[in-house]
């Protein structure tokens, strides 16, 4: 019962940042901000789903002491770890893309990357 409990919980704190996510993504003003809100709802959203799974599968891999479970949870854990890593750097590369390509951020937002001389 704490266990659904619990899994329940982080699906909807998941699902919660997803939902922000994609308001943020209809809702800002230029590439880099959008960005900023896609960044946070893969990564934290993403993270929270990925949670509940490994919490199901730890329950289940306790209860019927079956293999698929254990392989579930990992599988899982790896996939939430490279996603971590790999989320931060893919935003980081896309935002200089766009910015050597003339998309310049919203007049509101400081350009500190217009200060440094590109090579």
């Amino acid at each position: 019962m704490i266990v659904d409990a619990v899994i329940l919980i982080f699906l909807a704190v998941g699902l919660l940042f997803n939902t922000l996510g994609v308001v943020g993504i209809l809702r800002f003003p230029d590439v880099y901000t959008r960005l900023h809100a896609e960044t946070k709802t893969t990564t934290f959203g993403t993270i929270f789903i990925g949670l509940a799974v490994v919490v199901y599968g730890v329950s289940r891999l306790s209860g019927s002491g079956d293999g698929e479970y254990l392989t579930f949870t990992l599988h899982t854990i790896i996939a939430v770890v490279a996603l971590a890593f790999t989320n931060a750097t893919g935003a980081h590369a896309i935002a200089r893309a766009a910015h050597r390509s003339g998309q310049r951020p919203a007049p509101a937002v400081v350009d500190r990357l217009a200060e440094v001389k590109e090579e």
